[in-house]
């Protein structure tokens, strides 16, 4: 071919250059009016907010977004958030559909909606200290469906208050012990602290709380329990506001067991003690009381501390320099003013059972160095445990407090739970 013929066709139906670069122009303007003709077809998509969407009448227009609005309480970003009120989620021009609230745990927190289906209120209040999501649906009055998320966190309570309890959880004790729970702060509200604390037993019995001063609440039952108990505690004292501005932080379960039912009497007229496990009189011991110028008290008291040896200083009791006994073998603690039954070598064996020489304390005849398994107060220290029961009768001197100690069951059951907040 030559350059005069490159405008025309040749013979063989082929298209001279030029013909070809127009074909190559003409080809973008029809794709960009396919395209053009599709964007005109009336497809929508998703409404503004969060709020699905449809096209509006026959396809063409702008997407219809749902009429619902709901609203979250905390709000959605909020730190610092309330934990003492509850979440809510409402809704204006539609009703909720689902509501989920739930800590970083997974956890959720439980709720309620309205009747009318406009509100939904969290059953408790959130836990302090914690990041909740929250993820809400809701349906105006044409099905059209509205959605909204919120993510909060709660305030951590500046002053706060624990209780430490005894027994320790997977003990095994004596049949007299109760549960006494200190306060690390004073309580002023009383009431919503024990409500926020439960005791039960297997098999079941009546258990009472008894505020003993705004610091200690023990409970009991009206008597002791039965040997093999399975008694549990239950502390659900977090976020739970003790006194103004004072707020709980545990959230635990304690479990202990009650052992075979052992008590004693020490009759400090006929200078004896006599123990009973499972009903029947296991051992008698020749003991030693209170000198008629430092009786002991009289009652019931409940071993709380036992040490295979320690040191009793007269000082620690306001006695001066009486006495100070590096190794005192045995001893069981009574009560906190410092009361015990212990095993004494330092005296002469003819004293027991026959004469009241002590300070206060209980004695038995022992061994320097507490490895004499001869002697009684060895005996009666190995029969012993945590929980059991000292009553001591004939001492000359009045009953111990029932706050001494572990000492409740010096009061009668009336008086017990007249010392309830609930």
């Amino acid at each position: 071919m030559t350059a005069r013929d490159g405008g025309q066709r040749t013979a063989g139906g082929s298209w001279s250059r030029r013909g070809v670069l127009a074909g190559l122009v003409a080809a973008p303007v029809l794709l960009l009016a396919a395209c053009n003709d599709n964007a005109d077809s009336g497809s929508g998509g998703s409404g503004s907010g969060g709020a699905s969407g449809t096209p509006g009448p026959g396809g063409s227009g702008a997407p219809r977004t749902s009429a619902a609005v709901i609203t979250v309480t905390p709000a959605d970003g909020a730190t610092g958030a309330s934990f003492s009120e509850p979440v809510k989620v409402t809704v204006t021009g539609g009703t909720l559909g689902t509501v989920k609230v739930t800590d970083s745990t997974g956890k959720e927190l439980a709720g309620q909606l309205s009747a009318d289906g406009t509100g939904w209120t969290s059953a408790t209040a959130p836990a302090s200290g914690t990041k909740y999501t929250v993820a809400a649906t809701a349906l105006d009055k044409d099905k059209l469906e509205a959605d909204a998320n919120a993510v909060f966190t709660t305030a951590t309570p500046a002053n706060t208050f624990v209780g430490y309890f005894t027994p320790e959880d997977g003990s095994t004790v004596g049949v007299g012990m109760p549960v006494s729970i200190n306060f690390s702060k004073p309580i002023s509200d009383r009431k919503a602290v024990q409500q926020a604390i439960t005791v039960t037993a297997e098999p079941g019995v009546e258990i009472v709380g008894h505020w003993f001063s705004s610091t200690r609440l023990d409970f009991r039952p009206q008597q002791y329990w039965a040997k093999g108990t399975k008694v549990t505690l239950k502390l659900r004292l977090k976020d739970v506001e003790g006194a103004k501005g004072v707020y709980g932080t545990q959230s635990k379960d304690v479990s202990f067991t009650i052992g075979r039912a052992q008590t004693s009497v020490a009759d400090l007229a006929a200078k004896k003690l006599t123990v009973t496990t499972d009903g029947q009189v296991s051992a008698v011991y020749k003991i030693s009381g209170g000198a008629p110028d430092h009786t002991t008290w009289g009652g019931k008291m409940v071993i709380s501390e036992q040490y295979t040896q320690t040191r009793m200083n007269s000082q620690t009791v306001n006695l001066g320099s009486e006495y100070d006994i590096a190794d005192v073998p045995h001893a069981q603690r009574l009560t906190t003013s410092g009361t015990f039954i212990h095993g004494n070598y330092w005296s002469s064996p003819s004293i027991f059972g026959g004469q009241n020489t002590s300070h206060g304390c209980v004695g038995l005849q022992d061994a320097k160095g507490a490895q004499d398994s001869g002697t009684d107060g060895y005996k009666f220290y190995k029969s012993s445990m945590i929980g059991d029961v000292v009553e001591v009768v004939n001492s000359g001197d009045k009953t111990v407090a029932p706050d001494n100690g572990l000492n409740g069951w010096n009061l009668g059951w009336a008086d017990w739970k007249a010392g309830s907040a609930v």
